[in-house]
């Protein structure tokens, strides 16, 4: 018996595949260009690791999941839980192509939705002032996050490609600040004045905007997103003054979001959870402790896996299956 999750990320897309009894057996990563090509199928790397046959069910994240607002059976999922493409950063249509893959495989799925303004599940006051939150791995981040901590209220930071912080209160997502936002990640960041002046006089789209309002507009690099880390923080290595400061930029700018969320929750936030590619990042610099510097030791820090969207998703799957049915606060239809 297995248990599978998906988290389809900016720069790959990650399969978490996971025992009866909750054990990790495998996280592995496909390339969004790999995929697309056809060089790579999702269904034969899966089969290369357990037996389909044993897979009891599937959890899967898709784009920005603004279709959907329960977690559902892919049978049951209209335009692939999504209301449009666009807006959503840079396509590679890679996890278009695993998409299709996966719904033609037989093999029983569920989708995850993202969070926006939809959603049942989310405090009123989040739901008013922004149409969109997070997208749907970010809800299998939070599931990760709440079993590795056993904490009931507190905030999940996942910072890589883009930054997206999510606020948990009573063991519910209360809401989230999406990348466009607020917080800058290595790629995604908020639209700025000039960037709004740059859309106005037709200079560049709002999603080219997006697609380079992070880190690496501090540092100057530009090129294929799946590149663009490794760029930036080998710059960072050597010494480049303007790696470090777009380093220390997006260190500060979760910061303040983080600060942010903690004031409109209305417990006493237990603590802080880090994930994500940067958020976990121990080299070059050390994630936890740079970030700790603007919070002076008030939060306990705790560190989970730069996979925890495709191991949270493998944990939704499973506990669905034997029989729970809210996750989060978001309602779970197994059939």
């Amino acid at each position: 018996m297995a248990f599978i999750g998906m988290d389809h990320g900016t720069t790959g897309i990650s399969f978490c595949i996971m025992a009866d009894d909750g054990e990790v057996i495998e996280v592995f990563k496909i390339d969004r260009e790999d995929s697309k090509s056809g060089k790579v199928s999702a269904i034969e790397e899966i089969s290369k690791r357990c037996d389909l046959d044993s897979v009891k069910l599937m959890a899967i994240t898709y784009a920005m999941g603004d279709g959907i607002n329960k977690i559902l059976p892919i049978e049951n999922v209209e335009d692939r839980g999504i209301l449009s493409i666009a807006g959503a950063g840079k396509v590679t249509g890679g996890g278009t192509s695993v998409f299709s893959e996966l719904e033609n495989s037989g093999l029983p799925i569920v989708m995850i939705p993202g969070l926006h303004n939809n959603s049942t599940s989310l405090d009123e006051l989040f739901n008013a002032a922004y149409s969109h939150q997070a997208s749907p791995e970010k809800v299998s981040i939070s599931y990760n996050a709440i079993k590795e901590t056993g904490w009931q209220n507190f905030i999940v930071a996942d910072i890589s490609s883009n930054s997206v912080n999510i606020l948990i209160e009573d063991s519910k997502i209360k809401g989230a600040m999406d990348a466009c936002l607020g917080a800058m990640g290595i790629v995604h960041g908020p639209i700025d004045l000039e960037m709004i002046r740059d859309i106005d006089e037709g200079r560049r789209t709002a999603n080219e905007c997006f697609s380079h309002a992070g880190a690496i507009k501090i540092a100057g690099i530009d090129g294929k997103v799946a590149n663009m880390k490794d760029q930036l923080l080998e710059n960072y290595k050597s010494g480049d003054e303007k790696a470090k400061l777009a380093i220390d930029t997006l260190i500060m700018t979760v910061a303040m979001e983080i600060a942010g969320l903690d004031v409109v929750c209305e417990n006493e936030i237990e603590g802080i959870v880090l994930t994500g590619s940067v958020g976990s990042a121990t080299e070059p610099f050390n994630f936890e402790d740079e970030i700790n510097k603007y919070f002076k030791g008030k939060y306990e820090l705790k560190v989970i896996s730069k996979e925890s969207g495709a191991i949270g998703a493998a944990q939704i799957a499973h506990d669905i299956y034997n029989g729970e049915d809210n996750i989060l606060g978001i309602d779970a239809v197994l059939k």
